[in-house]
Parts: C-alpha cells; sequence; structure tokens
C-alpha cells in the first residue's frame, strides 16, 4: 500500500513535474566538487523571503520525520509510503534513500517539489548520504559540495544539474542531507526548469534554515 499510492507519483512524471532522479535506481553521480573552492552551492537571494505556513515533522503532522522544519505557506505536503512490490517502487527509491514526503509548490503558483528522502543507518554521515543520492541518478552532472548546517545540525549541501527531456536543457536542482538516529535525512529541491527551481529557493531555504532534530 502506499498512504499516496504510487500512482500519484507516476501522473507528476508524465506530466513533466518529474520526480526529480529517480528516471533509474542506480547509476553514476556526475562530477563532484569541493565547497572549498568556486563552486559551491549559491544560496537564495537576500529578497527571496517566504511567508511561513505549517510547521513539517512532527508527530501529528502530514509527514511525520526524523526531522522538523518550516514550509513556505500553501505548499502541501503529503507522506509517501514506497511499496517495495509495486511495479513503480523504483520511482520511490534513490540510491539508498526511499521518498518519505513529497511538498506539492503548485498551490504557491510553482511547478515542483520538495521531496524529503529517508535512509538507514544512524552513522551514515551527511555527504556520504548525499553522494550516494545522486549516484542513484545518471543524470546527475556538475555537482558542488558544502559542508554547512541545518538549523544548527550539521549538514552537507549540494548543488547539480540534470537534463531536462522536456526542454533538452541543463537545470539545477538541490539537496542537502543531515544525519538523525532514525538514518539519513535528505531534503531535495527540483523544479520543472531553471525559472521554477529558482523561484522556489527561499522555500527549500526556509526548510533549511529552520530544520531540528525530532
Amino acid at each position: 500500500m502506499m498512504r499516496r499510492a504510487i500512482r500519484a507519483l507516476l501522473p507528476a512524471a508524465l506530466t513533466t513535474m518529474v520526480l526529480a532522479g529517480c528516471s533509474s535506481p542506480s547509476g553514476g553521480g556526475g562530477e563532484t566538487g569541493s565547497g572549498n573552492g568556486g563552486g559551491a552551492p549559491a544560496k537564495a537571494a537576500e529578497s527571496g523571503a517566504v511567508e511561513k505556513g505549517v510547521t513539517l515533522g512532527a508527530p501529528g503532522s502530514a509527514c511525520e520525520l526524523p526531522v522538523t522544519f518550516d514550509l513556505a505557506a500553501d505548499w502541501k505536503p503529503q507522506a509517501v509510503e514506497v511499496d517495495p512490490g509495486s511495479d513503480f517502487a523504483e520511482l520511490g527509491q534513490q540510491g539508498s534513500v526511499t521518498m518519505v514526503c513529497e511538498i506539492d509548490a503548485k498551490p504557491a503558483g510553482n511547478i515542483g517539489y520538495i521531496r524529503v528522502w529517508q535512509g538507514k543507518g544512524s552513522g551514515t554521515a551527511p555527504r556520504a548520504a548525499l553522494e550516494d543520492f545522486l549516484a542513484g541518478d545518471p543524470n546527475a552532472a556538475k555537482a558542488s559540495y558544502e559542508e554547512t548546517e541545518a538549523g544548527r545540525v550539521p549538514a552537507s549541501e549540494v548543488s547539480y544539474t540534470v537534463r531536462s527531456e522536456l526542454t533538452d536543457e541543463d537545470k539545477p536542482e538541490r539537496a542537502f542531507a543531515v544525519a538523525t538516529p532514525d538514518g539519513p535525512v535528505v531534503v531535495h529541491l527540483g523544479g520543472l526548469d531553471s525559472t521554477e527551481h529558482e523561484e522556489m529557493l527561499p522555500a527549500y531555504e526556509l526548510a533549511r534554515k529552520t530544520l531540528e532534530l525530532g
């Protein structure tokens, strides 16, 4: 069973609101860079503040997670439960992490999602979790990693590109990861194209800056 039924994931892919990185369960990750040199992920513009909506992750919220963070107003979260026996299970798996929550930007006026993925193994470092996540997407390229914080929690962040099958152009994607006692958590932002991605960055930054361990 899927709380959101994997049927909701497939239409998203078919309507080009792509499940970023879920085109294959395995593959090579793209180039890697160092956060110490000129390819570190750019931060959202200072002018891109967003209105706070609900807090996600606590018991009773739409997605119960090992972390909590604030959502931008009007973004709509829904839990995802992947059935390993489903024909579409690979859409909800990337590397060794599984999608557990999907936060839709359409009600806020954008085409894209923040997706939360969770893995197993409390000893997995954030950087290792991100590298494994990108290794699960053969279309990932030009990856640049940075050691940072999510709230006050040590985190790693990566910015990279994927080739859009819709536009036949490279588009940016971004993710950060933290370690929790229940395993690594990866928070990922994609988007239909570069413009949508840039417009959604403030919501992603809000999630990163307000994150706390649950």
